[in-house]
């Protein structure tokens, strides 16, 4: 992987001014199949806090996520019940999840060339009905082949929506509320991972895993009908089609972008500790020294709601310390989190949780928020390829978390989680060293 600035080049080119950096969005032109704002201020017609139509986008975009992450995840908090029940090990029934994730990461570059020639709003309200559709019959997959392969089929019908909902986001709202935009929407899939797994924790416990599913299935309609009556229509999107060399092409450039580079190791780096410690942090709770019922291991992820907030909060976070600071405060709680949860007390573990979740969802916010803002062309695929590498990292995390915890126990698979925050703090201090150097040089610049 080249060179890259990750959350520092964000920093240095974000975070400074909009008049100190060319690539933030608000002093970027348009560019063809961008936008459809012509005016001299291309921010001027763009959703904002408190007008007209930002909140109904909010809460469809909310909508969306909480459907997103509890299909998505729906068999997490499920796993030990998935392993009695069709005599599998950890490491095996992890596929039900590392499947999904993997199908998103594969499906989602394609899917999003796609909603440039038919729209983001048509391509998230296709993924959804597709998704949800395909949720009514996972629940009766006669075996763990069948239900792995369904659920890889699943994620490939929600690639649709991650992508473009960034994008989407990216060119309806004014560049200034775009990391609070942003943030909602992560808010959304932290709601719908933490309510995914509450139901599927509680219905599993009483009618088994199978009604479970069903059930997460049955509130995913709900959200998908809620995304369709509220979206609002894209007034910034002009249609174009994306043939194959285009496609090469935009890809291409992003991916020699040191910053985006940097941003989507970020990324996959924090998911990677997230997919591990959620995958796995169920069969430490069941067995000795806790030995916890399916129901109370699924009601753990209320910690969700942690999340809920950090990434919310995200923005203000930003503007206090930076996005470089905000992504250092992030790695340091995941990292503390992961050592308290070492400890043999539910106290600790159930801290070290919240740690942990408000460190990934703060470090995603602000990663993922960077990417959309950084791209001035080809916003979809570069927001595309920020959530391959996601959830890359979330596949690899839940098969080598499980695999780590078949082999050596939870001490195992925390070594995994820090070996990935060792990683994130690394990129992010390279970033910083590379700003604090182009500070000098343009100071002394002036100097001369």
């Amino acid at each position: 992987m080249p060179p890259a600035d990750t959350g520092a080049s964000a920093a240095t080119r974000a975070d400074a001014s909009a008049q100190s950096s060319p690539r933030t969005l608000s002093s970027a032109a348009p560019a063809p199949g961008d936008t459809a704002d012509a005016d001299p201020d291309p921010e001027s017609g763009k959703l904002r806090p408190g007008g007209p139509g930002f909140r109904r986008m909010s809460l469809a975009l909310f909508a969306a996520g909480v459907s997103t992450f509890a299909l998505l995840y729906s068999t997490q908090a499920l796993l030990p019940a998935i392993s009695d029940d069709l005599r599998v090990t950890p490491d095996q029934a992890s596929w039900t999840v590392s499947a999904a994730t993997f199908g998103l990461a594969l499906a989602v570059i394609p899917l999003s060339a796609l909603s440039e020639r038919f729209g983001r709003r048509a391509m998230m309200t296709a993924s959804l009905t597709v998704a949800t559709l395909l949720a009514v019959i996972v629940p009766f997959a006669p075996s763990l082949g069948w239900l792995i392969g369904l659920r890889a089929v699943q994620g490939v019908a929600l690639a649709g929506l991650p992508a473009s909902a960034m994008a989407f986001l990216a060119e309806e709202v004014r560049a200034k509320a775009l990391v609070a935009a942003i943030g909602l929407f992560v808010a959304g899939n932290s709601i719908g991972g933490m309510s995914g797994r509450i139901v599927t924790g509680w219905v599993a416990q009483a009618w088994g895993w199978r009604a479970a599913l069903g059930a997460v299935g049955a509130m995913a309609v709900v959200c998908a009908v809620a995304f369709r009556l509220l979206v609002p229509k894209a007034r910034h999107f002009t249609p174009r089609k994306v043939g194959p060399r285009a496609l090469a092409r935009t890809l291409g450039g992003h991916l020699r972008d040191p910053l985006l580079c940097r941003l989507y190791a970020i990324g996959a780096l924090f998911m990677t500790v997230f997919g591990a410690v959620y995958t796995v942090v169920g069969y430490r709770l069941v067995a000795d020294p806790f030995n916890l019922p399916q129901g109370l291991v699924g009601s753990i992820f209320l910690i969700y709601l942690v999340g809920t907030v950090s990434s919310a909060a995200a923005g203000r976070l930003v503007g206090r310390v930076g996005r470089r600071g905000a992504l250092y405060l992030a790695v340091g709680m995941t990292a503390t989190g992961l050592l308290l949860s070492l400890l043999d007390s539910v106290a600790a573990v159930l801290l070290g949780l919240v740690l942990i979740t408000a460190g990934f969802f703060a470090g995603h916010a602000v990663a993922s928020s960077s990417v959309s803002r950084t791209a001035t062309t080809g916003r979809a695929q570069a927001s595309a390829l920020y959530q391959s590498a996601y959830y890359l990292g979330s596949s690899l995390g839940g098969a080598l978390g499980a695999a780590a915890f078949h082999a050596g126990g939870w001490e195992a698979t925390v070594a995994l989680g820090l070996a990935a925050m060792v990683g994130a703090a690394g990129i992010t201090l390279y970033a910083t060293r590379k700003a604090a150097a182009e500070q000098r040089v343009l100071r002394l610049g002036k100097a001369a």
